[in-house]
């Protein structure tokens, strides 16, 4: 059987009138910690921040952003007092070692401040008015802003790490052998700081910007290799050619792809 837990918190207010909300504390714990355990968060409007930390459970703070709580009072509510209900809407839930946050939009900007222990998985989603940061958790991280940037510090594991308008900046003190790893942006550079011993192979594409790197990449014959080879319905012969450049790191390993349209694209090796 499948165990559920459902915690829907309405944020604190502070005292009846002319106080600001403050944000709401919950704890949610895992069904089963002794095995692997995952954190999905979803957020339309503020930022996401995760960090590790030697406990258990997952602890979910709500942080009302100050721009929010000081919202601009209609002319019909001149000289009267705000009574702030204080309710962003937060919904955690738990199901087979997953838990899963939310927030109600259209209730303005929060950012949500997370604790997972070390050991847990990602999956982070946010579209508007801040960033996704995590610190300090290893496992198998899966992020995506729409409109900022993302940071992952001191991350181990596996990461697919998306920005469509903002910065990709990791740093990784282990990787997972194996696995394929991917950090991409459409309007912002990419900057990856990888282990020392890191093996790896990379496909690096940056249109309108330049590839540097701190290792010593050894570049395939393969750059600018065919994509698309072949005859149209009109008889003409097409050749598409892949404007990416290939190379491995310390030999060789799984894949890593590191792409953005405009934007640099870093390389970097831990010291």
């Amino acid at each position: 059987m499948t165990k559920a837990i459902i915690i829907s918190a309405l944020l604190t207010a502070g005292a009846a009138f002319g106080q600001d909300a403050q944000g709401d504390r919950v704890t949610v714990p895992f069904s089963d910690p002794s095995r692997p355990r995952m954190l999905k968060a979803n957020l339309l409007n503020g930022s996401i921040t995760v960090r590790g930390y030697e406990g258990k459970d997952v602890i979910i703070e709500t942080r009302p952003r100050a721009s929010d709580r000081r919202r601009n009072v209609p002319k019909k509510a001149e000289g009267m007092h705000r009574i702030d209900i204080g309710s962003y809407g937060l919904t955690a839930e738990e199901q087979d070692n997953v838990v899963r946050v939310s927030t109600s939009p259209g209730r303005g900007d929060v950012d949500l401040v997370i604790q997972v222990p070390v050991s847990t998985s990602l999956q982070l989603r946010a579209v508007n008015g801040g960033s996704i940061v995590v610190e300090h958790v290893g496992g198998e991280i899966d992020v995506d802003n729409v409109n900022g940037p993302v940071k992952l510090m001191n991350v181990s594991g596996v990461v697919v790490a998306h920005a469509l308008n903002g910065e990709v900046q990791v740093v990784m003190d282990q990787i997972q052998a194996g696995k394929a790893m991917s950090f991409s942006s459409l309007n912002g550079d990419i900057d990856v700081t990888l282990p020392a011993d890191a093996k790896a192979r990379v496909k690096m594409k940056s249109d309108h910007g330049d590839v540097f790197s701190d290792f010593d990449i050894k570049l395939e014959a393969t750059s600018g290799s065919a994509l698309e080879e072949g005859t149209s319905g009109k008889g003409k012969y097409r050749v598409r050619l892949d404007k990416a450049v290939y190379g491995t790191i310390n030999g060789g390993g799984p894949d890593m792809q590191f792409t953005t349209l405009n934007g640099r694209i870093y390389i970097r090796k831990k010291k």
